[in-house]
Order: structure tokens, then C-alpha cells, then sequence
């Protein structure tokens, strides 16, 4: 009996633990050494990285995945007259990690750099950058995207004569109910809010109809914190991060903090904000000469942010990043020096610390995750 448990227990120490993979899903603007989406295989216990699948397209510079993580949708950074851009559907094979293309659908504008899948995932939202627009899509039984149900178009300029002559949609961020659409606009300093009906597509100005930066701050990524209580914003142009007191579609400022380091006079471009899932960190990314994350912790009652530091993203133009599913890393796309660099977050205090690990791609923008079957 005792040599039984024992045997037991000596199998089931030697046994490896169960290790989930997953797919990073990696936009990227093409160049000589990028051309398209890419698929990687991830390891979250030791941090490995291989890539699995690549397909074709142009300017994929951001992509969103469905709620259901079946479909895969990537914006096709091109203009032309208001109709240049595009916006890609692909089927993900889950157990392979295969993408196939299913079609295209105009974005209702020049250069969409940005794409969201609604809560249902009947709709998807995008923001047309040079044409200052945001578009409706819906979306198709098999996953693919009908003809734009609507398109609204802002109007207005900013203070910057050489990047606020007009309207620049940079981001399209749906509420967790589902019912009010955040869109920053770095053209005219506001985020735009919108009522979204998600039985018709239909969106209508809010009430409150934005939330106003300060002149030349140029509004860029919106996210909100994991209690839906707080909203942060990132603007490019000020290297600013703005916390807001959030309650049914309407935005109250609490705080304007610097993103940038000490000293660092150079033209900010902070780019991306993320939050932790347990509401405790934000996190900033700056295209300045520090080429840096800048690390925040949270007041979970009052929303507000306490710099912690920054880190260097040892690379160029960190252009967006995100955490792993586990949280425990964190992916830092360094678009002009053409690598993914790769965090490890300790995640009780927040910090990141080098890997070591890098995933060589050229011009890599954007970071999406899938669980793997």
C-alpha cells in the first residue's frame, strides 16, 4: 500500500506541467523584411517563441480578433481619395494557427489604422486616420465583412499647423456593455463618444458628445480599467497620459501626467496604453529619443497614477505592445529597428526585466493574442 502511494506521488512530481500555447498575432507595415500578418507559437512557461504561418497583405498595421477568436481582421493601411483603405477578414485555423484570407471591405476612408470587433461580434469598427472617419462594417455569417453600414465623418483642425490641419482618427475603443464607442481624434484634440446600437450598427453622438484635450495634446489610444470605473488616454503629441472617472458613456478628467522621463525633451510620439488585468499597472509606450515604457501603479478608488519608473524598449519605435495571455511577459513591437522584444513583468510590482528573447520581424506595429486548441 505504501510503496503504491509512493509510486504515486513519484509519478506525478516528474510529470511536466500543463503548458498552455498560444498564437501572437503580429501586424506589420510592409517592408524588405515584412510582408503581411504573422503567426507565432507561444510558450508562456519558459517565454520561447516560433514562428507557424504568414499570409500575405498590405499594410496590416493593426488587427483585432473576434470574441470567439475564429476570425482574425487587419486593416490595410492604404489611401486614396477617401477609398484607399480597406480592412481584411481571415478564418483561424485554431488548431494550426492558419490564416485564410475570406475578403475585403472598403474602411470608408484613407489610411485606417485602427480596427475593433464589437462585444457580439456582429460588427467591426474603423478609424480612417488621413480622412479623420470611422466606419461601421458588419459582419458576415462565415466571418467575412459586408459593405459599411455608416460612416461618420469629424470635422475641425488643432493648434499643431503640421499634424492638426484635420481630422486624424486614431483609435476605435468599444465599452464593455457594449453600447458607447471612445474615438480618439489627434487632429482636433477630442475624444469623440458615440451611442452604438448593435442591432442596426447605427452610431449617434452621445449626450456628452466628447472629451476635450488640451490644445495640441493629440489624443491616440483609449483603454479602459478592468472595473469599467476609469478610462486612461494616451496623447502623441503632448506625452501625456490623461485619467478619466468613467460612468454610461461619459468621461470626467482626474489627471494629466507626464509618459515621459526626466529631462527627455524630445518630440514625445507616446504611442500605446495598456492596463493590467488586476487593475494595478499602466503602462505607456514613447517614441522619443528614450525609446522607453513608462511604468505606472494605480489608485484602484481614485483611478489616479503614481510614475514608477521607466524602461528602456532597447529598440526603436515602440510603436505598440502588449502583455501575454498570463500577464507574466510583456511583447514590445520596435518598429523601426524590425524586432519584438520581450518582458518579462513581475507582475507584484509591476517592473520589467529583459529576456533576452527577441522575434526578428521588420516593421512589426501591432500584438494580438489567440488561445491555441
Amino acid at each position: 500500500m505504501k510503496l503504491s502511494v509512493i509510486a504515486i506521488l513519484f509519478t506525478t512530481l516528474i510529470q511536466p506541467a500543463f503548458t498552455q500555447t498560444y498564437y501572437l498575432i503580429a501586424g506589420t507595415y510592409n517592408s524588405p523584411k515584412s510582408e503581411g500578418v504573422y503567426v507565432y507559437n507561444f510558450n508562456s512557461v519558459d517565454g520561447s517563441v516560433k514562428k507557424i504561418n504568414q499570409v500575405k497583405t498590405s499594410n496590416p498595421s493593426y488587427v483585432a480578433i473576434s470574441p470567439d477568436e475564429k476570425f482574425v481582421y487587419a486593416v490595410e493601411e492604404t489611401g486614396n481619395n477617401n477609398v484607399g483603405g480597406n480592412i481584411a477578414a481571415f478564418s483561424l485555423n485554431k488548431q494550426t494557427g492558419e490564416l485564410t484570407l475570406i475578403n475585403q471591405q472598403p474602411s470608408g476612408g484613407d489610411h485606417p489604422c485602427y480596427v475593433e470587433v464589437d462585444k457580439s461580434g456582429k460588427w467591426v469598427f474603423a478609424g480612417n486616420y488621413t480622412s479623420g472617419s470611422v466606419t461601421v462594417l458588419p459582419v458576415l455569417e462565415n466571418g467575412g465583412l459586408g459593405v459599411a453600414t455608416s460612416t461618420v465623418q469629424h470635422t475641425g483642425s488643432g493648434v499643431n499647423k503640421d499634424r492638426q490641419k484635420s481630422p486624424h482618427v486614431h483609435c476605435t475603443v468599444i465599452s464593455a456593455d457594449n453600447k458607447w464607442l471612445f474615438v480618439p481624434d489627434l487632429g482636433i484634440d477630442k475624444v469623440m463618444i458615440y451611442s452604438f446600437n448593435a442591432t442596426t450598427g447605427k452610431l449617434t453622438s452621445a449626450k456628452e458628445p466628447y472629451a476635450e484635450s488640451a490644445p495640441g495634446a493629440g489624443p491616440r489610444h483609449f483603454t479602459f480599467h478592468p472595473g469599467n470605473k476609469f478610462a486612461y488616454l494616451i496623447e502623441e503629441l503632448s506625452g501625456t497620459v490623461v485619467s478619466f472617472g468613467y460612468k454610461k458613456g461619459k468621461l470626467k478628467e482626474l489627471q494629466r501626467i507626464s509618459s515621459m522621463p526626466a529631462g527627455d525633451t524630445s518630440f514625445a510620439g507616446s504611442a500605446d496604453i495598456h492596463v493590467s488585468s488586476d487593475g494595478k499597472f499602466l503602462y505607456a509606450s514613447n517614441r522619443s529619443n528614450s525609446n522607453s515604457i513608462a511604468i505606472y501603479s494605480i489608485d484602484k478608488k481614485k483611478g489616479t497614477l503614481t510614475l514608477i519608473g521607466h524602461e528602456s524598449v532597447l529598440g526603436k519605435t515602440p510603436r505598440n505592445f502588449n502583455f501575454d495571455p498570463t500577464e507574466k511577459f510583456l511583447f514590445v513591437a520596435n518598429q523601426n529597428s524590425d524586432e519584438i522584444v520581450i518582458f518579462k513583468r513581475d507582475t507584484a510590482t509591476g517592473l520589467l526585466t529583459d529576456t533576452g528573447n527577441r522575434i526578428s520581424l521588420g516593421k512589426p506595429v501591432c500584438i494580438k493574442w489567440v488561445t491555441a486548441e
